[in-house]
C-alpha cells in the first residue's frame, strides 16, 4: 500500500464514531445513505479501492474479485461470519481476507437463550393477546407455557458461541448436550457438565431443545435435514441463531404444521431478507418465535466491530499481517 491514507470504501453506514475515526485515519468514502450498493457500484469499488470493508448484506464473490483493481489488497469485512465473501478467489488475487471475530459472541448467546425462554413461555404470543385486546384477566389454565429447568439442551456446534449459550443455559438449570467436530477440553465439559455425542443422529432423538451455533460452511448446509428433523421428538423446540441455510426450512415448517415439533426460536431464514409466509402464520398462532437477524444487534457489539475493521486496516498500512486474516479452507 502507499505510506498515504489508504482508499477505503464502506459498503453500510456504520455507528457514527466508527466513521468519524475512519474518516480520521483513512481516505474514506461512506455509505451515507445506508443502501445496499448495487452490482455495479460494488464493481466500481473493487476496482478503484484499496481496501473494501463489506458487510454480510455484501456478495462478494469470485466474479466481483476477479474485477478487483491493481490497488485493492484487504477485504476488511464488517461482521464475524465469511461466507458471504469467496475467501480463496481473493487469495488467487493476493488479496486479504479479514474478519471481526470474538466481538459478537455474548449477544448472540443471549439471543439464543431469550429466544429458547421465549418460545417455551410463548412471549410473543402473549404480547400479541395484549395488542389484541383479547386479555380478559389473569386464569389458572390460560397461556401456559413449559418449564426449562431440569429440560435437555443439544447444542450443535460448541464453539464460543455454542460455550458461551451453554454457560447461560447451566445457569437456568438446563442440561448441557452437545455435538461438535471434537470434545472440548476437559475442563469445560466439567464446568458445564456437558455430555459429548459423537452422533448428531443419537443426540437429536433425546433433546427437549436443540441450538443451532456452528458456522455456515458447504459442509453445514441443511445439517439439519428432513430426515433429521423426522429423529426430533414432537416437544422438540429448535432454536437458530448461526444461518438459515444450515436448517431445511421447508422440512422444518412442515414439522412445525403437523405437530412434529413443539415450536421454533428463529433470527436467521433460507432467503433472507425475504421471510417464508408460513412462518410468518406459524408466528401468529404461537409455534414460532421469529426476529429479523437481530442477535449480534448491540451498540457494543457494533463498536467492537468496528474497532476490529481499523485495527485489521491499520496494520495492513504499516505493512504486518492483519490479525483477524481469514485464509482459505475445504470449510469456507
Amino acid at each position: 500500500m502507499s505510506q498515504a491514507k489508504p482508499f477505503v470504501v464502506v459498503t453500510r453506514k456504520l455507528p457514527d464514531s466508527v466513521e468519524t475515526r475512519m474518516r480520521e485515519l483513512f481516505d474514506t468514502q461512506l455509505n451515507i445513505d445506508d443502501k445496499p450498493m448495487s452490482q455495479a457500484q460494488l464493481v466500481e469499488s473493487v476496482k478503484t479501492a484499496e481496501v473494501l470493508v463489506p458487510t454480510v448484506t455484501d456478495d462478494i464473490d469470485a466474479a466481483l474479485v476477479n474485477q478487483a483493481g491493481k490497488k485493492l489488497r484487504l477485504i476488511a469485512n464488517f461482521g464475524n461470519g465469511i461466507d458471504n465473501v469467496d475467501v480463496a478467489a481473493a487469495a488467487r488475487k493476493g488479496i486479504i481476507v479479514t474478519n471481526t471475530p470474538n466481538v459478537l459472541t455474548e449477544d448472540t448467546a443471549d439471543m439464543t437463550v431469550g429466544l429458547l425462554i421465549a418460545v417455551s413461555r410463548r412471549l410473543q404470543e402473549g404480547a400479541q393477546k395484549l395488542e389484541g385486546g383479547h386479555w380478559k384477566g389473569w386464569a389458572p389454565t390460560w397461556m401456559l407455557g413449559h418449564r426449562i429447568w431440569g429440560k435437555r439442551l443439544g447444542i450443535i456446534g460448541m464453539g464460543r458461541i455454542g460455550t458461551a449459550v451453554a454457560r447461560r443455559a447451566k445457569a437456568f438449570g438446563l442440561s448441557i448436550h452437545y455435538h461438535n467436530r471434537q470434545k472440548v477440553s476437559e475442563q469445560v465439559e466439567e464446568e458445564l457438565e456437558a455430555t459429548y455425542w459423537d452422533s448428531l443422529d443419537q443426540m437429536l432423538t433425546r433433546m427437549d431443545f436443540i441450538s443451532i451455533n456452528c458456522p455456515h460452511t458447504p459442509a453445514t448446509f441443511h445439517l439439519l435435514s428432513a430426515r433429521r428433523i423426522a429423529l426430533m421428538q414432537p416437544n422438540t423446540i429448535i432454536i437458530n441463531t448461526a444461518r438459515g441455510d444450515i436448517i431445511d426450512e421447508d422440512a422444518m415448517i412442515n414439522a412445525l404444521e403437523n405437530e412434529k415439533l413443539a415450536g421454533a426460536g428463529l433470527d436467521v431464514f433460507a432467503h433472507e431478507p425475504a421471510v417464508n409466509q408460513r412462518l410468518m402464520k406459524l408466528a401468529k398462532h404461537g409455534k414460532a418465535v421469529i426476529l429479523p437477524h437481530m442477535g449480534s444487534a448491540t451498540i457494543e457489539g457494533r463498536m467492537e466491530m468496528g474497532d476490529r475493521v481499523i485495527i485489521n486496516i491499520r496494520t495492513m498500512c504499516d505493512g504486518h499481517r492483519p490479525p483477524d486474516r481469514v485464509l482459505p479452507t475445504d470449510g469456507i
